[in-house]
């Protein structure tokens, strides 16, 4: 059984590559197993109204989902209880530095070398691994000790394969390049109590995700999902990375794009099948 999901948060309106997205889905899940999930916990930015606009055009491209909706501003005990479970492993540790702290450390010990870049930015440099979680603040972020995690699993790397992007041949990442290109990622964000990354994986379990569907710019995060699946004991879905819907210049559409927004092209008269047909279903 595929069963899929479409995972927005509502900070802008959709655009045309959150249409393909969504589509996308919606055709690899069996019927009536396709799923929509508010990812709502930056509650700085998420906004009831692009929650309700997000469900007018997903009902305009002509795409339905069972109810009640899933969100994640809901569910931060089920985060809370998943990030009790990897402290209690030794996992993890409270981080106090802000970005100006990080850029500051990492431009310190080599001048002129250029950080390494992972999925969220430049690879932490581990200024606060020496920290015990008994020393946590309130305003402190916690990170994954990316080597004691490997350690913990006895892995020598971690692979995962995808239906889209070469079948049949895993992606591998040694747990040399776990460490060295994606570091100590943040599990909770200060003021958030989650992350993407910890609340995706919980998530995902929770309505038994069997095949996840992401833009190919994710792929590299999908590393960190599948290591958090298994530290957690969680079921590891299959993986489809689609491409990517870019602008005139080959950037991919962000949410500032309101010129691509779906909204605009239903008030120009562009019909559903229309949309559909633009974007190849």
């Amino acid at each position: 059984m595929n069963r899929t999901r479409f995972a927005p948060s509502p900070t802008g309106p959709l655009h045309l590559g959150h249409a393909f997205a969504a589509l996308t889905a919606a055709k690899l899940a069996d019927p009536g197993q396709f799923l929509l999930r508010i990812e709502d916990i930056d509650q700085s930015r998420c906004r009831p109204e692009y929650e309700a606009m997000i469900s007018e055009d997903l009902h305009w491209l002509g795409l339905g989902w069972p109810l009640p909706v899933m969100r994640q501003s809901e569910r931060l005990p089920a985060y809370q209880s998943a990030l009790d479970r990897l402290a209690a492993l030794g996992l993890t540790y409270p981080c106090q530095c802000r970005r100006a702290d990080i850029r500051a450390a990492l431009s310190a010990p080599q001048e002129g070398a250029e950080p390494v870049i992972g999925p969220d930015g430049p690879v932490y440099p581990g200024t606060c691994r020496h920290r015990a979680m008994a020393e946590a603040r309130a305003d402190d972020a916690i990170r994954l000790d990316m080597a004691r995690a490997l350690d913990h699993l006895r892995a020598g790397e971690i692979a995962f394969e995808d239906e889209n992007i070469a079948p049949g041949l895993p992606h591998r990442l040694s747990a040399a390049d776990m460490i060295s290109g994606i570091g100590d990622v943040v599990l909770a964000r200060r003021g958030m109590g989650t992350s993407y990354h910890l609340s995706v994986v919980v998530d995902d379990a929770e309505q038994g995700i069997t095949l996840v569907t992401r833009g190919k710019d994710l792929l590299d995060s999908t590393f960190i999902h599948v290591l958090l699946q298994r530290l957690l004991g969680l079921p590891v879905p299959r993986y489809h990375h689609h491409r990517l819907i870019r602008d005139d210049n080959g950037k991919r559409l962000a949410k500032r794009d309101d010129a691509r927004a779906l909204r605009l092209y239903r008030e120009q008269g562009m019909s559903a099948a229309e949309m559909r047909h633009a974007l190849g279903f």
